[in-house]
């Protein structure tokens, strides 16, 4: 695909911006209250942790990372086939999703042009390495400073780490919804994935990328929250 649009991209710049001085409520406080909008103008503010900075996306990719992978390992063959809260796609195809993007993301972050096809016949198997491999790429020094030739256009390195993020944060939830698991993500990296969801996913609106957002339910949790805005039900 091309380039995003210069305004669309604007969303994603990492201009400074100073928060108010009085300073609005937690974002995760601000989630779990059904406050959305809120919570979303807090973050875009800069401010996602309790302690008022930023979560920055190494951070978050290594919050996610045991979270996501439990979810895998805890899945068994005979689960392979269940539907998923992803629309057409069984668990097994989530995590065949999400292996090819991942080896198709980690080459895109060493500048690599031909990515090696991952071992789609043990999705189970191949997980594991497979996001291994995708977090090195990314902690790597000056991997989030190169543009990354996203499904969607080029992005920076940093920008489109957060939508790795954000994609693993939904499909873990999907994983786990469809295989009857707990999923508790920490609050706060839910938060940041909050805020950036609410900066980013709308243009991304196509019924493919992301549908429509779905009202949450009551007492929905900030994961479940976050799926909903996902386009998830």
């Amino acid at each position: 695909m091309g380039c995003l649009s210069d305004d669309w991209q604007d969303v994603f710049r990492d201009d400074d911006v100073v928060a108010p001085a009085d300073g609005p409520r937690d974002v995760t406080e601000l989630i779990q209250a059904g406050r959305d909008r809120e919570a979303a103008e807090q973050g875009a503010a800069g401010r996602t942790t309790r302690d008022g900075g930023p979560m920055d996306p190494i951070t978050q990719l290594e919050l996610l990372g045991p979270h996501l992978g439990g979810v895998v390992t805890g899945i068994t063959p005979d689960q392979l086939g269940n539907p998923t809260p992803c629309a057409n796609f069984t668990v097994r195809g989530v995590l065949e999703h999400m292996l090819a993007g991942a080896t198709a993301f980690a080459a895109a972050y060493r500048g690599e042009q031909s990515p090696v096809e991952p071992d789609l016949a043990d999705p189970l198997g191949s997980f594991g390495p497979v996001l291994d491999d995708l977090v090195a790429a990314v902690t790597a020094p000056g991997a989030l400073d190169r543009t990354i030739q996203a499904p969607f256009g080029e992005l920076a390195g940093g920008t489109f780490a957060r939508f790795v993020v954000l994609d693993g944060l939904v499909h873990g939830w999907d994983l786990a919804t469809a295989t009857g698991q707990p999923y508790e993500p920490p609050e706060e990296l839910v938060a940041a994935a909050f805020a950036f969801a609410h900066q980013a996913i709308d243009p991304l609106r196509d019924g493919d990328t992301f549908a429509a957002a779905i009202e949450p339910a009551a007492g929905a949790s900030p994961i479940e929250r976050l799926a909903n805005y996902a386009g998830r039900r």
